[in-house]
């Protein structure tokens, strides 16, 4: 079987620092959020400036995936791939050594487009350098890095939880050091040569914004974006206001919404494991079709409870185990296979803004929406979850096929094939 076929270690690599693009993403969310009330309170914050804090983390990393894809297509993605970490890393610094709010901010913008920056570019990277038997897997490890960056982020946030702002600083110093580190080890990594067009800066036919709006790429394009944007309004709702629902609907004290959360978090990376080891093998759209039904009968008993605590925890169980085969992940390896090779930057950048985008308005809303009527929101995200399976039934059973046909390897036309060694040949 394809899927079983070993990965060489210089590919696994190239995937995990790849993968620290949604390591740093989900640690810089994460991280303001556990940090935001320390930051109130030490900087004597205002709440509109709390609030635009927490809505600058998602818009940045919205615009950041719409123009780094697109940047990342037109000057090369090696080289955008290096950069953005390395303004990441900055910007994290500035977050962790800011002596004000202003300060703060800044830290934020910069620290937020670079991550956005680097998500489709990464993405891209580690697709160009996989064989078209594993890059199911080394695409969806990234996710795996995703689930860690919030695994580290909350654990930290738990243990540091008294010690104010010295804990806020070693929350946010930590996401520095390793895009760092990340930055040095990409700098040596060995990827496939850039095309001769892109070397010489000049942006080829193959990579125009032409190329974006033709039907190869835009059926591909608009259906991962449906699928992502309404998955990811329910997953982005638990992962941001999961906490603030279990208290102010399910009347569950902090602690024990704190701990449900820390509780499920283990299965959740667990599960995100599993989904790799299937990534290139049939089982990974087999399960797709389980999980999804599971997924929105998790939310059917959540939305048919009002959220009461009993139908919540049931709600959890059901979401945790289903999420890993019917999530992001997905949205991952899907968006690699069906996407024209030379645009799937832009294209991706595109999906991921527009999503992030979207999710950063319906945030805006939900508190309120949830004060009005706990069953109107979890109903409303209901709907959104069955509208996503419909959406990867429609990727499964159509796009993915129609991309095998088109190139019956599975491979990018433009990515060399692989030497004994494990590592790209160059281009001839």
């Amino acid at each position: 079987m394809a899927g079983t076929r070993p990965i060489p270690r210089p590919l696994w690599k190239a995937a995990a620092l790849s993968g620290m693009a949604s390591y740093l993403d989900a640690g810089l969310i994460v991280s303001i959020s556990v940090n935001l009330a320390v930051y109130r309170d030490s900087y004597d914050m205002g709440v509109w400036m709390a609030g635009a804090i927490s809505a600058i983390v998602t818009g940045c990393i919205a615009v950041g995936s719409l123009v780094g894809g697109r940047l990342a297509d037109l000057f090369g993605r090696r080289r955008v791939y290096n950069w953005d970490i390395f303004c990441f890393a900055l910007g994290a610094l500035v977050i962790t050594l800011a002596p004000d709010d202003i300060t703060l901010l800044v830290g934020v913008l910069v620290a937020g487009l670079a991550a956005g920056a680097d998500l489709p570019t990464s993405l891209a990277v580690v697709s160009d350098a996989a064989p078209s038997w594993a890059r199911g897997r080394l695409v969806a490890f990234t996710q795996v890095m995703w689930m860690l960056g919030i695994t580290v982020a909350i654990f930290l946030g738990f243990v540091l939880s008294t010690t104010g702002m010295t804990g806020a600083r070693l929350i946010t110093g930590q996401l520095a050091v390793a895009a760092i580190v990340t930055w040095a080890l990409r700098s040596r990594l060995k990827l496939p040569d850039e095309p001769p067009e892109t070397e010489t800066g000049a942006a080829p036919e193959a990579i125009s914004l032409k190329g974006v709006w033709t039907r190869a790429a835009l059926l591909p394009m608009t259906a991962t974006f449906v699928f992502y944007v309404t998955w990811g309004l329910g997953a982005n709702t638990f992962g941001q206001f999961g906490t603030y629902l279990l208290v102010t609907v399910s009347d569950a004290s902090q602690s024990l919404a704190t701990g449900i959360n820390l509780a499920f978090i283990p299965i959740g990376v667990l599960l995100t494991f599993a989904f790799v080891r299937v990534a290139d093998t049939p089982w990974r759209d087999r399960l797709f079709h389980v999980a999804a039904v599971v997924q929105i009968l998790a939310f059917v008993i959540a939305s048919l409870t009002a959220g009461a605590l009993v139908g919540m925890l049931v709600f959890f169980v059901l979401y945790q185990l289903s999420n890993p085969f019917a999530g992001e992940a997905n949205y991952k390896v899907w968006s690699q296979l069906t996407l024209p090779a030379d645009t799937r930057a832009t294209t991706q950048g595109l999906t991921y803004a527009l999503s992030r985008g979207v999710f950063a308005v319906a945030a805006f809303f939900t508190p309120a929406l949830a004060d009005h009527s706990p069953s109107v929101l979890l109903w409303t995200i209901t709907a959104c979850m069955t509208a996503a399976a419909l959406a990867g039934v429609f990727i499964i059973r159509v796009l993915v096929p129609r991309s095998a046909r088109d190139m019956p390897d599975g491979a990018d036309l433009r990515v060399p094939s692989t030497s004994p060694t494990g590592l790209p040949d160059k281009e001839h």
